[in-house]
C-alpha cells in the first residue's frame, strides 16, 4: 500500500510538464573540413513540439541515444587550435541507427571524448547539434572525476564485476559525496535530454551502468516518456548487489523504464532477483516476454547480446593498408602458430591468468616451444588508480618471466602489442591468428570472439575458413559461441589444454566450428540487435495512452502510478448523497487490509470497527456483509457482537445471513479427501521452505510463504503450484496463487459467487438493490469487482441505479473507485452510519470518545 505523504501528490493533476528549448543557436561553420557522415540541420528541427503559433509538418520520428559518451572523435588543429569533429566509426552507439528504419533520425547526448573550456562550449554545442545531430553534456572537473574515475570505475565497475571492497586496498568503498556526484551528473545529462525531447513522440534508449539513475529524472518529468535502458555491463547477484547503500535508489530507476535490456538471462535473472527480495516484486513470463508488474505499469525484461557492425568491418578488411598489415604479419609470423589476445589494461580481464597458462602449455608440450605465440594487443585502460598499475606491472613481470625461460634469439613466446592500436592492424593480427583467447573472469559482453571470426572468414582464402576461439564462462558472449572451447579462468590447467586443443585441433573440426559462429555472428549483427530492442520498446509503450499516470514519491523514490482513466478517488459526500437517496442497499466488506490493516498483530476487530457495523446493520434498508477468506468459527467469534451482520466466511463456502441463523455451505460436495493428498505435499514444502506453514480451514489449505526469503519462497510457490495441480488434478478443487500463498479450495467457490447470490436473493425477495458497495484490497476481492461488473452490464437483470467497488490504496484494479487505507474506509462507513442514524451515532461516537 502506498504511503499517505506519497499520496497526497494524487490530488495534483498529472500534466508532463516539457519545456520548450529556451535557445535556438546560430548556425557556425565547423572548423576544417567536415567528414564524409557530417551533415547539416534547419533551426526548424531543434523544435520541442511546444508552440501552436504556425502551422507544421507532422514530427519525424526520433530516437535520442543517451550514453556516457557520444560517438564522436575531437581533435584540436594544429594550426589553427579549432576543434575539428568526426564521426567515430567504431562506436556501437553511432553503429546501432542501422537497425533503425531509414525515416527515424536519431539524436545523440552524451560527453565528448575531451576537455572542452567553458568559452568553447556553446559554440562545440551548436556546431555538434547541427552538423552530427549530437547534444554535448559539459560536466564540471570535479564533478567528472567524482562521477566517472569516483563512483562509476572505481565503485560501480568492481562490484558489478562481483569485487566486494573488502578492504581500502582491495577496492574503492562506497563515497557519499562520489554518490551525489553520479546523482548530479545524471540530472545533468536528464536536463540535456529535456532541452530535445518532444515527450509525445521520441522513443529515449539509455545505455550502460554509468547512467542508470537518469530514467528517475526523465520519467519525473515526464510521465508519458518512451523509454528503454540496457545495461552493457554484468548485473551481478543479489548477494553482490545487495551490498550497495543506495540499491533501492537505482532498482527503482531500473522500474521507471518500459523496456530494460541485458546480455544474457543471467543478469536479467540476477535483476529479477534483486527485485523480489529487496521490493518483493514478482514477476511473470507472457508469450515470451518477461513482465514486472510496477504500481500499474508492465516493465518488460529483454535478454539479447549486441552484435557487431558487419559492414564497417568489411570496409576495414577491404583497405589496401589492411590488406598490406595481413602480409607484413604472415611474413614475421611465418613458421609459427600466433594464438591472439586482444584486452583492455584491466583488472578483469585475466590477462595475467592466460599468460601463466601460456607458460604452462609450454612446460607441459616442449615441442611447441619456438612454434607458438600469445600475441596480446593491449588497449589503453580507460581509468587510471593502483588496481590498473598493479595489472600493468604483474602482466609485464609475468612476460618477461616466461620469455626469458622459453625464448630465444629470434623467438619470444609472448608479444605485447601496446595500444592504441588501429583497427587496420587488429584486423591484420585477427586475420593471422589460428585461435584467439578471451580469458576475462567477468565481463558484460566482449565482441573480441565475434571480430575474429569475421576477420577470419573474409581475409581468409588459402583454405577453408578455419578460427577456434577459446571463451572463459563467465563472460556475456560465451553462451552464443555454441562451438567455442568453455574454460575456467582460474584453471591454469584447464586453460592450457584448451590452448593445445586449438592448436592440434584438425583442419575440418574448426571450419565446423568456424561456420557454426560465422553463421550466428552475421545474422545477429548490432543492427538486428537494436531493430530488435526498438520493436519491443515501441511494443512496450503501446498502451501509455491507454491509462492516466500519477506521480508519487520524492527524489529518487519516485515513481509512476498507471491506472484506468476512470478510476478515482471515493468521495464520501457524492456516496452519503446516493446513500440517502436509496432503499435497497447491498454492502459488501472484505475484512483484512480492508477494515484491519494487514500488518496488525492483533486481528480482532475494534470497538470502533464493531460500533459503525451495528449502526449500520440497525438500517432496515441495510444487508450489510463481511466476505472474508477467515474461517466461520473465527469470523463468528470476532463479530458475535453484530448480531445483524451477515458473514461469509473461507471465500463463501460458509455464509450467515445474522447471528441467529445458522451457518449454510454454497451446496457444493462436503468430500475433502483431496486433503489427503494435498496435506502431504504442502508439509513437504514446509519442511523445505523456512519460514512457511499450513493454515487448514474446514473447505480450503492454504499454504503462506510471506516470512520466507522472498525469492526462495516465490520458487517454491511455483513448485508447490505446479505440485498440487498435478496430484490434484482429478479432484473438485482449484489450486490458486496468492500475495505469499498457494491455495486449495473446491470449484465454485469465491467471493464472486457471494456477490452473485446475494444479489439474486435480494431480487427473489422483492428487494432488488438499488445502491450496491464493495469494498476489498486484495486479489480475491477482484473476483467481487468483476461480478459486480458483469452484472451492472447485463441489460437482462434489474438495474442497480448506485453502485461503488471500491479497493483500497491506488493501485490497478477492476473496481472504479479507490481509498487510500483502512482508516479511510472506516471513515466512510461513519458517514454511512451518520446518515442511517444521525444522532443516535454521533452520540455513541462522543461517548466512545
Amino acid at each position: 500500500m502506498l504511503s499517505r505523504s506519497c499520496l497526497g501528490l494524487l490530488n495534483l493533476v498529472s500534466v508532463d510538464d516539457y519545456q520548450a528549448l529556451s535557445r535556438v543557436p546560430s548556425l557556425m561553420a565547423v572548423p576544417g573540413e567536415p567528414t564524409r557522415d557530417s551533415y547539416q540541420i534547419s533551426r526548424d528541427g531543434l523544435s520541442s513540439g511546444g508552440s501552436d503559433d504556425a502551422v507544421s509538418p507532422p514530427p519525424q520520428e526520433r530516437r535520442i541515444i543517451v550514453a556516457n559518451q557520444l560517438p564522436i572523435k575531437a581533435t584540436r588543429d594544429s594550426d589553427t587550435k579549432k576543434w575539428i569533429f568526426e564521426y567515430d566509426a567504431d562506436s556501437l552507439y553511432l553503429q546501432l541507427k542501422d537497425g533503425f528504419p531509414s525515416d527515424v533520425e536519431v539524436l545523440y547526448v552524451g560527453s565528448l571524448k575531451a576537455d572542452v573550456e567553458a568559452s568553447e562550449q556553446d559554440e562545440v554545442s551548436q556546431v555538434l547539434l547541427e552538423r552530427f545531430r549530437c547534444v554535448p553534456t559539459f560536466l564540471p572537473w570535479e564533478i567528472q572525476n567524482k562521477f566517472y574515475h569516483g563512483f562509476c570505475k572505481h565503485y560501480l565497475w568492481p562490484l558489478f564485476h562481483y569485487m566486494l571492497p573488502m578492504s581500502p586496498s582491495h577496492g574503492a568503498r562506497f563515497d557519499r559525496a562520489q554518490w551525489q556526484a553520479y546523482v548530479l551528473a545524471n540530472k545533468i545529462f536528464a536536463d540535456k535530454v529535456t532541452e530535445v525531447i518532444n515527450p509525445d513522440e521520441d522513443f529515449v534508449w539509455v545505455h550502460d551502468y554509468h547512467l542508470m539513475i537518469l530514467p528517475t529524472f526523465l520519467r519525473k518529468r515526464f510521465h508519458r516518456v518512451k523509454l528503454g535502458f540496457f545495461l552493457h555491463s554484468p548485473f551481478p547477484s543479489s548477494e553482490i548487489y545487495r551490498t550497495l547503500p543506495v540499491r533501492d535508489d537505482i532498482l527503482r530507476a531500473f522500474l521507471n523504464c518500459d523496456l530494460v535490456g541485458f546480455h544474457t538471462f543471467d543478469y536479467a535473472r540476477h535483476f529479477l532477483s534483486c527485485c523480489s527480495r529487496m521490493l518483493g516484486l514478482d514477476y511473470e513470463s507472457k508469450r515470451g516476454y518477461i513482465g514486472l508488474d510496477y504500481y500499474g505499469r508492465t516493465v518488460t525484461i529483454k535478454i539479447l547480446p549486441v552484435g557487431i557492425h558487419m559492414g564497417q568491418l568489411r570496409s576495414v578488411l577491404s583497405l589496401p593498408r589492411t590488406a598490406k598489415r595481413v602480409e607484413e604479419l604472415k611474413v614475421e609470423y611465418e613458421g609459427k602458430v600466433v594464438i591472439l589476445g586482444v584486452d583492455d589494461m584491466d583488472l578483469f580481464k585475466g590477462i595475467s591468468l592466460k599468460f601463466l597458462a601460456m607458460g604452462q602449455l609450454l612446460e607441459v608440450h616442449e615441442a611447441l616451444r619456438g612454434k607458438v605465440v600469445l600475441v596480446q594487443i593491449l588497449n589503453p585502460a580507460r581509468s587510471s588508480g593502483k588496481d590498473i598499475q598493479d595489472v600493468k606491472n604483474e602482466s609485464e613481470a609475468l612476460a618477461k618471466e616466461i620469455n626469458d625461460k622459453y625464448g630465444r634469439p629470434g623467438y619470444q613466446p609472448i608479444v605485447f602489442v601496446n595500444g592504441p592500436v588501429s583497427t587496420e592492424d587488429k584486423a591484420a593480427y585477427y586475420a593471422i591468428s589460428e585461435c584467439c583467447v578471451v580469458n576475462a573472469v567477468r565481463d558484460g559482453m566482449n565482441l573480441v570472439p565475434y571480430t575474429y571470426t569475421v576477420c577470419r572468414q573474409i581475409v581468409e582464402s588459402e583454405r577453408p575458413n578455419q578460427s577456434v576461439i577459446i571463451v572463459s564462462e563467465f563472460i556475456g558472449c560465451s553462451p552464443s559461441l555454441s562451438g567455442a572451447i568453455r574454460v575456467n579462468p582460474w584453471n591454469i590447467d584447464d586453460v592450457s589444454e584448451a590452448m593445445n586443443s586449438a592448436i592440434t585441433m584438425p583442419d575440418g573440426e574448426k571450419h565446423l566450428r568456424h561456420e557454426k559462429h560465422y553463421k550466428y555472428i552475421s545474422s545477429h549483427d548490432v543492427a538486428y540487435w537494436a531493430r530488435s530492442f526498438d520493436q519491443d520498446l515501441e511494443r512496450a509503450c503501446r498502451e501509455h495512452y491507454l491509462k492516466r499516470y500519477w506521480g508519487v514519491g520524492f527524489g529518487l523514490g519516485f515513481r509512476i502510478v498507471a491506472l484506468d482513466p476512470t478510476f478515482r478517488k471515493l468521495s464520501v459526500d457524492n456516496i452519503v448523497s446516493a446513500y440517502k437517496a436509496t432503499h435497497s442497499r447491498l454492502i459488501l466488506l472484505d475484512y483484512d487490509g480492508t477494515m484491519l490493516p494487514q500488518a496488525s498483530i492483533n486481528k480482532t476487530p475494534s470497538p470502533e470497527v464493531l460500533s459503525v457495523l451495528n449502526y449500520l446493520c440497525s438500517d432496515p434498508k441495510n444487508m450489510v456483509f463481511i466476505v472474508s477468506g477467515r474461517d466461520k468459527d473465527c469470523l463468528g467469534k470476532w463479530f458475535d457482537p453484530c448480531d445483524k451482520l451477515g458473514l461469509s466466511a473461507e471465500h463463501g463456502y460458509f455464509t450467515r445471513l445474522r447471528r441467529d441463523t445458522p451457518w449454510e455451505t454454497c451446496g457444493l460436495t462436503t468430500d475433502f479427501d483431496w486433503k489427503k493428498m494435498a496435506e502431504p505435499v504442502m508439509a513437504h514444502y514446509t519442511e523445505a521452505t523456512d519460514g512457511s506453514f499450513i493454515e487448514h480451514k474446514e473447505s480450503a489449505m492454504v499454504w503462506h510463504h510471506q516470512e520466507a526469503d522472498p525469492y526462495f519462497g516465490s520458487c517454491q510457490a511455483k513448485e508447490l503450484l505446479d505440485h498440487l495441480e498435478n496430484v490434484l488434478a482429478n479432484e473438485p478443487v482449484v489450486v490458486k496463487r496468492g500475495q505469499h500463498i498457494v491455495e486449495v479450495k473446491p470449484q465454485g467457490v469465491s467471493k464472486g459467487i457471494v456477490v452473485e447470490n446475494l444479489i439474486s436473493s435480494m431480487r427473489s425477495e422483492g428487494k432488488s438493490p438499488d445502491f450496491l458497495l464493495c469494498i476489498g484490497d486484495d486479489r480475491s476481492d477482484e473476483d467481487m469487482f468483476e461480478s459486480i461488473a458483469r452484472s451492472v452490464s447485463n441489460p437482462a437483470l434489474p438495474t442497480i441505479s448506485q453502485v461503488f467497488a471500491c479497493t483500497v490504496g491506488q493501485k490497478p484494479s477492476m473496481a472504479k473507485y479507490y481509498l487510500e487505507d483502512t482508516s479511510e474506509v472506516i471513515k466512510l462507513l461513519q458517514g454511512l452510519a451518520t446518515a442511517s442514524a444521525p444522532s443516535a451515532f454521533q452520540e455513541s461516537q462522543q461517548g466512545s470518545l
